[in-house]
């Protein structure tokens, strides 16, 4: 640009300059105007002028009625309006040092004066001054790369100098100096242009370490071929979010998966995913033609046959083959063939009831932990349980929900608390008045019927098979052979449950239901869990719809 504006203006001299307005007192440029404005250029072929400092510098902001798009896109034509006080060209330059002309002009001078090139300051910067930079931004780099990799804030609520707490980035540099007297005697009389821990210098840093994983993540891939695996949702400021993962193998023919980036999308349409997945790839010189799998879940607009996201990668690389995740499908299957039957749907709902009144509010989420904490000493104290490190932790009810299959975890935990979850319903109904007694007490009624306890321990015993194949489906060096085989074996435990195991899950419920006294007048007395069993071992009316809700976990 130095040797653009060396060049000047273009001032082109014609004997004859076209003329344009009105018929009557048509106007034209005029050549003086060259020397009372030397900042002047002219185009024949548009017959307009244009100012030359302005054109070079010029910024989207500003647009005047004679500011910056009439002298630098469209072009200024309006021949009338040069000349007397009122001047075109002399409003555009105006009058104070701040107006946009005067701004461009300086921003030339500036550019021309070599004594104030970057490369001329930094030179007479000294060896010591150089090495203290150094040691600032290594520090900075270091805090930035620590809180990126623990997944933490970078900025405070009040960042000011009388702030107690600065933020995470600021708090970790403090930290370093607090341990290095020379680093912090470096940060207190740095110069404000040289500090590097302002917002901008924080994300610049953090995109150079980005790009740098990515380029690594590219190597590993060399040049080979790799599957998507690519899912969205929304982040807390309810804007649309897609994670990119690429699948590959690496040099040493071992299964990798890298997570490649996180990238804002306008809305969820197959069309938009995909042009934010080619840009993304295009940009980091990813072939496309080296796609061979995409991985995505069951939405319409990523798995449908014409207009899905897979689809339209398909037309495109024919070899990348689209598999719905295994993992996901159990999971869809699982909650369906639950949905299913009545006894599994109205278990669910009771456990889902219980959850949210045991776990209401903070005071009985300290009762249920003091009555778990007084049960565990309690079979310590009776040899009941084993000691040692990681065992007899004290812990909440676990909440369920649909599209990750945590309902072992919520059976499980029930299970385990389930004493002091009767306990605390009994406080409730003991100490407490209006609806939330009534609730307790139907919550009470539902927990400590047969039914309900032998779905539990029933359930458990379903989802404890089912769960090792989740588990499995979402290992990383998982391939769709051994998949294949894993759901076929979960297919054969679980029909061998049904058709040798069902008398043996009964006795287990006896077992059970007559050792469910803790300390706790429940089991034996008020419920009569035992006889209850007998009795139900007997006529068989309460258990003829079981084995049919094992049939719809099978298929």
């Amino acid at each position: 640009m130095r040797a653009y504006i060396n060049l000047g203006p273009f001032q082109q001299t014609l004997s004859v300059y076209p003329k344009s307005g009105p018929e009557t007192h048509k106007r034209s440029f005029q050549v003086s105007w060259f020397k009372l404005f030397p900042w002047l250029e002219y185009s024949k072929s548009l017959d307009a002028a244009f100012c030359f400092p302005c054109f070079l510098f010029n910024k989207p902001s500003g647009m005047g009625h004679y500011g910056q798009r009439a002298f630098t896109i469209d072009g200024f034509q309006n021949w009338k309006k040069v000349g007397g006080k009122s001047c075109a060209f002399l409003q555009h330059m105006g009058s104070e040092c701040t107006s946009f002309h005067n701004v461009a002009q300086k921003s030339c001078d500036d550019l021309l004066n070599e004594a104030q090139d970057i490369r001329n300051v930094f030179e007479t910067f000294t060896e010591e001054e150089r090495k203290n930079n150094r040691l600032r931004l290594k520090a900075t780099i270091y805090t930035v790369r620590l809180c990126a990799f623990q997944g933490i804030a970078y900025r405070g609520h009040d960042e000011g100098q009388d702030s107690i707490n600065k933020g995470n980035f600021r708090e970790i540099l403090k930290a370093l100096g607090d341990f290095n007297t020379e680093l912090e005697e470096l940060f207190r009389t740095a110069p404000k242009h040289a500090l590097y821990t302002s917002p901008s210098i924080q994300k610049e840093i953090l995109n150079l370490i980005s790009t740098k994983v990515r380029k690594m993540i590219c190597e590993e891939i060399n040049v080979g071929k790799f599957c998507l695996l690519v899912d969205e949702a929304r982040d807390q400021s309810n804007k649309e979010q897609m994670s990119i993962v690429l699948r590959f193998l690496n040099k040493d023919g071992f299964i990798m998966e890298r997570f490649f980036g996180l990238v804002h999308v306008p809305n969820t349409t197959a069309k938009t995913l995909k042009n934010a997945i080619y840009s993304v790839l295009s940009r980091n010189n990813l072939d496309l033609k080296s796609i061979r799998g995409q991985g995505y879940d069951g939405a319409s607009n990523m798995r449908g046959n014409f207009k899905g996201l897979q689809a339209l990668i398909s037309n495109d690389c024919p070899y990348a083959y689209y598999v719905h995740c295994f993992a996901h499908r159990l999971q869809l299957a699982l909650v369906a063939a639950s949905q299913g039957v009545v006894a599994l749907q109205k278990f669910f709902t009771r456990l889902s009831f219980v959850i949210n009144v045991v776990g209401a509010s903070s005071k009985r989420t300290n009762q249920l932990r003091d009555a778990q904490a007084e049960e565990i000493a309690y079979k310590i104290s009776i040899d009941e349980l084993e000691t040692g490190r990681g065992l007899n932790q004290i812990g909440t009810l676990q909440r369920a929900g649909d599209t990750r299959w945590s309902y072992l975890k919520s059976v499980s935990s029930l299970i385990k608390m389930f004493s002091p979850t009767c306990e605390v319903l009994l406080k409730i109904i003991k100490d407490r008045t209006g609806s939330i007694k009534g609730d307790a007490d139907s919550t009470y009624e539902a927990i400590t019927t047969f039914e309900f306890i032998f779905v539990l321990h029933l359930e458990k015993e379903i989802m404890e098979i089912t769960d090792l194949l989740c588990q499995a489906l979402q290992r990383q060096s998982q391939d769709i052979c051994n998949a294949l085989r894993l759901v076929a074996s979960t297919k054969l435990l679980l029909q061998k449950m049904k058709d040798e195991r069902w008398d043996g899950v009964l006795e287990n419920q006896e077992q059970e239901c007559s050792c469910f006294d803790t300390g706790i007048d429940v089991g034996k007395k008020s419920l009569g869990f035992f006889d209850r069993l007998q009795e139900t071992r007997k006529k068989r009316e309460r258990v003829k719809l079981f084995p049919y809700s094992v049939n719809w976990l099978l298929y």
